[in-house]
């Protein structure tokens, strides 16, 4: 009963993380689109390749430098048949895993004789587990990363990491954003004429 009590503890304290959860401890967007009426800066960047320290630092300094502008963060997701190996790869390291601990063989429910590479996993249980947990989340992690760090304001692109190859430097990103909002206010002030 404890058990079960600690689980359900855990799994609401999860969900609670898993909703509030962003990139740089901005409300949700809902919030935000209910509140917030200034320019929007959007960054879309690839949180397993370690761009999520790169993102909070020009938030920190365009924050600071343009007060206006709204900043959201989120994960450029990899394609769909990338996440689906990733997914395939996460659940089927789980199973090989429990069947190299019970040592049941796989291969003979297929009328098939188990290849060495088996029997040297069973004579050595650990090193098999830890050869097919650490192989198997290597492969996942190349499937899950992108690459990305697109940046988009009002949703025009402004910066893409995949097409250049490469960052934008905090004085690229200042220097495109002045030339934005320049640009904006330029178009801004310009009378509209209806016909």
């Amino acid at each position: 009963m404890r058990i079960l009590l600690v689980l359900l503890v855990a799994a609401s304290a999860v969900i609670r993380s898993d909703a509030s959860a962003n990139l740089g401890g901005v409300p949700s967007k809902r919030l935000k689109m209910q509140y917030a009426t200034g320019p929007l800066l959007k960054f879309q960047i690839c949180v397993s390749c370690g761009y999520r320290r790169v993102f909070e630092e020009y938030m920190r300094v365009i924050s600071q430098r343009y007060p206006d502008i709204r900043i959201e963060g989120e994960n450029y997701l990899p394609q769909p048949i990338y996440r689906h190996i990733a997914s395939f790869l996460s659940v089927f390291k789980l199973v090989l895993i429990g069947l190299i601990i019970v040592g049941k063989d796989p291969f003979a429910f297929f009328g098939m004789q188990a290849p060495s590479i088996w029997q040297w996993g069973q004579e050595n249980k650990v090193y098999a587990c830890m050869m097919v947990f650490f192989l198997s989340n290597m492969i996942e992690n190349q499937c899950m990363s992108t690459g990305a760090f697109e940046i988009t304001l009002n949703d025009v692109p402004v910066w893409s990491k995949l097409e250049s190859g490469h960052l934008p430097s905090m004085q690229q990103l200042v220097q495109i954003l002045d030339n934005e909002m320049k640009l904006n206010v330029h178009m801004d002030s310009i009378p509209h004429h209806r016909s």
